[in-house]
C-alpha cells in the first residue's frame, strides 16, 4: 500500500472511531457529530481507494463524485451509490444552524458506514476489523 493511502485509511479510521464512541452516547446524544464523521469518514475512505489506483481527483467533500470516481475505475461500488449519496449531505450543511440529523439518520449512517468499510477495506486488500 502506497504511504499516502495509508495516511487516508489512519485519518477515516480516526473519524469511524469518533463516530462509533459517539453513536454510543444515551446521555446528550449528538446526532449531527455522527452523521459528519459518518461522512467524513467515507470520504476519506473514497480517497484511499483512489490514492492507491493513482486516480487523481478534486480536493472535495463531495461523495457523488467521489464514488462516480471510484465506480470508473471498480463497477462494484456501484452497489453502494445510495449510501454514497444518503452521507453526502452530511459533509458541510450539518455543521452549520438550520440544518440538523435526527437520532434515526445518525443510526442509519452508522449501519452505511459498517457496510461501506467493510467493502472499500476489502478492495484495498486491508483485514477485516
Amino acid at each position: 500500500m502506497k504511504s499516502l493511502t495509508a495516511e487516508w485509511v489512519a485519518k477515516a479510521e480516526s473519524d469511524y472511531w469518533v463516530m462509533s464512541r459517539e453513536a454510543q452516547v444515551t446521555e446528550r446524544p449528538a446526532p449531527d457529530a455522527v452523521c459528519f464523521h459518518a461522512q467524513q469518514y467515507i470520504e476519506k475512505y473514497a480517497k484511499a481507494f483512489l490514492q492507491e489506483q493513482a486516480i487523481e481527483f478534486e480536493r472535495t467533500h463531495d461523495l457523488v463524485y467521489l464514488h462516480t470516481k471510484c465506480a470508473a475505475v471498480d463497477s462494484a461500488f456501484n452497489g453502494y451509490k445510495t449510501d454514497f449519496e444518503k452521507l453526502d449531505d452530511y459533509s458541510v450543511d450539518i455543521r452549520y444552524p438550520g440544518d440538523s440529523a435526527a437520532e434515526g439518520e445518525a443510526r442509519e449512517a452508522v449501519l452505511i458506514t459498517h457496510r461501506v468499510r467493510a467493502f472499500i477495506r476489502a478492495q484495498l486488500g486491508l483485514p477485516e476489523i
